[in-house]
């Protein structure tokens, strides 16, 4: 075989505010530069308990179990489920998005039975629908989507959702992939046992080192297992030795991953945890409001508004893909198509972390207006750039 000549890397340098990954900050970019030392490094452990400790302050817990799983969000997602659904064992989660049905997938291959608690796609779950579903079916149990990355759809009353598994003494997991950071979540006060983000959302950092929180009960549950987990890479048994008091080997952690997410929750921490909600509910609230002055729709209700990923109404007879291209090729900006029962219908334009900002959102409006008014849709471009200077 021919030695392969390959350039040097130069990926294009593009505006992300689509579903995720959103832009880096670049005190992140510098930590990742920084010299790499060994997983069981004494300076690497005091790096693993300063993470530990920021984690917990963005996901608002005082949970002595508290990591970042190394791999991408669904590296988080699966071990959340994979540990605690034992086989034989009933989930009930949500029908109303895309990852509704990846927790659905990963409780099967737990060895789980899965029911189910419909919404339509776009629509949070209401309680009244998950209280009869419980007594339906008894689930050992419940996930939910708290911020449904598919359609847009913050899902209100959450402590409402917890007390009604725990008055059937289920197990509550909580998908806050595109919520850690950028949307209100409480996991202690809301009594949420198991939550999981990813990293390159709201919290703007490289996929690599995901976000997990359980509490004591949910913890105890995966040490009182029958069988163990299926994956002895996720299996958290395991890896309480490595990030518990005992800082034993288990695997090599992404060390410089760990280093940049460490930074991010920094800067959450620097910003603060609520200022930093607020901001993303005023930086997306002017997108949201340029959008719909240009003539646009948004799907989701205002009540469960997700400010962190806003799904746009498509125009009719406008091609989504050939838009997405055009803001691509035209302005090196990033946005997304719909994925499921809403392929097609509306674009998702993400508002997160260090991609919510007035500049941002200044661009995205003006570009996505100009790119819809060129592809036949009725818009007022003008009006959607003034509203957003107004709002910001």
């Amino acid at each position: 075989m021919d030695r392969p000549e390959v350039p040097e890397l130069a990926p294009p340098d593009r505006t992300l505010m689509g579903p995720g990954p959103s832009d880096v900050h670049p005190r992140v970019l510098r930590a990742m530069a920084t010299p790499l030392v060994g997983h069981l490094d004494p300076a690497f452990v005091e790096i693993m308990d300063e993470t530990q400790e920021l984690l917990r302050y963005a996901f608002r817990t005082d949970n002595e179990w508290t990591i970042p799983v190394s791999g991408t969000g669904s590296a988080s997602m699966e071990a959340a489920i994979g540990n605690v659904v034992e086989p034989g064992e009933t989930m009930l989660v949500p029908t109303n998005g895309y990852f509704g049905g990846r927790m659905a997938e990963m409780a099967r291959r737990a060895g789980g039975e899965v029911v189910e608690v419909d919404a339509p796609w776009g629509e949070p779950l209401n309680p009244a629908d998950v209280a009869d579903a419980f007594d339906e079916y008894q689930p050992d149990v419940f996930g939910f989507v708290h911020a449904e990355t598919s359609t847009g759809v913050r899902q209100p009353d959450v402590p409402e959702l917890t007390g009604i598994a725990h008055d059937h003494d289920a197990v509550v997991i909580a998908d806050c992939v595109t919520s850690l950071g950028g949307v209100e979540l409480r996991v202690d006060e809301w009594d949420i046992d198991v939550a999981y983000a990813g990293p390159q959302k709201c919290l703007s950092c490289p996929p690599g080192a995901s976000p997990l929180t359980l509490s004591d009960d949910a913890m105890e549950k995966v040490l009182s297992r029958e069988a163990p987990p299926r994956s002895w890479y996720l299996d958290l048994s395991l890896l309480e030795g490595y990030w518990g008091d005992e800082r034993a080997y288990h695997h090599t952690a992404p060390v410089t991953n760990v280093y940049a997410l460490r930074e991010a929750l920094r800067l959450v921490a620097e910003e603060g945890i609520e200022r930093r909600w607020e901001r993303h509910r005023e930086t997306a609230g002017a997108l949201k409001a340029g959008v719909e002055a240009m003539g646009v729709g948004l799907e989701p209700d205002d009540e469960y508004w997700l400010p962190s990923l806003n799904a746009v109404s498509v125009p009719d007879g406008v091609d989504d893909a050939a838009v997405i291209d055009d803001l691509l090729d035209g302005y090196d900006l990033e946005i997304a198509s719909g994925l499921g029962d809403l392929a097609g219908e509306i674009l998702r334009v993400g508002c997160m972390g260090h991609s919510a900002r007035p500049a941002n959102v200044s661009l995205l409006v003006s570009a996505l207006g100009t790119a819809l008014r060129d592809r036949g849709a009725d818009v007022d471009v003008a009006a959607g750039a003034e509203t957003v200077a107004e709002r910001l």
